[in-house]
């Protein structure tokens, strides 16, 4: 399993255009730029305890939404996939060619 703010980062990296623009700057602040909640508050003008349920609800949504469409689920999948064809084709270096395309797909994400 996840750490918890490695989940919830790649749900944000996933999800982030469908939260509101206050939930997106609270979340950026606290998970990205690692600021407390009261700085958050000082900074925005609001109470700790606003942020603290602006964090605690778009959290919830970002895991809705993981429920409903899985794309957090489906990309560790094919990542995981991709990590196996990669070690198999280690045996293989007639195949490099297979293995740069598949590392060029890997880094689309």
């Amino acid at each position: 399993m996840l750490e918890e703010t490695t989940r919830v980062n790649l749900l944000y990296d996933f999800y982030a255009p469908l939260l509101t623009e206050k939930q997106r700057q609270v979340m950026e602040l606290y998970f990205h730029e690692d600021w407390s909640f009261g700085e958050i508050a000082d900074h925005l003008g609001i109470s700790r305890q606003g942020v603290h349920e602006t964090v605690k609800r778009s959290r919830s949504t970002l895991e809705n939404l993981e429920e409903e469409l899985g794309l957090l689920t489906k990309h560790i999948r094919r990542r995981e996939l991709a990590d196996r064809i990669l070690e198999r084709l280690e045996d293989h270096p007639e195949r490099k060619d297979v293995g740069e395309l598949l590392e060029e797909l890997l880094g689309m994400d």
